[in-house]
């Protein structure tokens, strides 16, 4: 179970380079249900993930590369690339994701949570913006269907993501 909160970004944190960060790369086979392929690293997962918003059941099962390349091939619509971050925010870990390709200069920050009461009285750090857990454009798999092809081609409902 995958219970998580997610915002805007309204400035980013001071000494972002000293945290911890991967390389991600991640496309859809489907979204409905949501069945991803990710490059997250040097490591290569195939993941489901169930309806919901803040609260949603997510399987993860692990690919070797070449079954990765072999599944990324038949994805849909854009390759979702990104940067993230892990941030200590005791107790818990915010994941920053700084977007390029498509999505160049949008940044997101989650965190996860082990019970949906937590998530509940979780008080945000003042660097986090909009909460946007509740919209679903901000999911990567909309967000991979409804990528712009260039910037003057980026549609009213993208604008509202970026």
């Amino acid at each position: 179970m995958e219970i998580e909160r997610k915002y805007l970004v309204r400035r980013l944190p001071d000494n972002l380079e000293s945290f911890p960060s991967r390389r991600i790369e991640q496309a859809y086979l489907s979204v409905g249900p949501v069945v991803r392929v990710r490059r997250d690293g040097k490591s290569f997962y195939l993941t489901y993930k169930g309806i919901g918003l803040m609260v949603r059941e997510e399987y993860n099962l692990p690919l070797t590369e070449a079954s990765y390349l072999h599944l990324l091939a038949k994805a849909d619509g854009a390759v979702i690339t990104k940067q993230r971050y892990q941030i200590p925010y005791e107790p818990y870990t915010v994941e920053l994701d700084v977007f390029d390709g498509a999505y160049a200069g949008l940044i997101l920050a989650e965190v996860e949570f082990p019970t949906e009461e937590e998530a509940d009285r979780f008080t945000p750090p003042q660097w986090f913006g909009q909460e946007v857990t509740f919209d679903g454009r901000y999911h990567n798999s909309y967000m991979a269907l409804h990528a712009p092809q260039s910037a003057s081609d980026t549609d009213d409902e993208i604008k509202a993501v970026h």
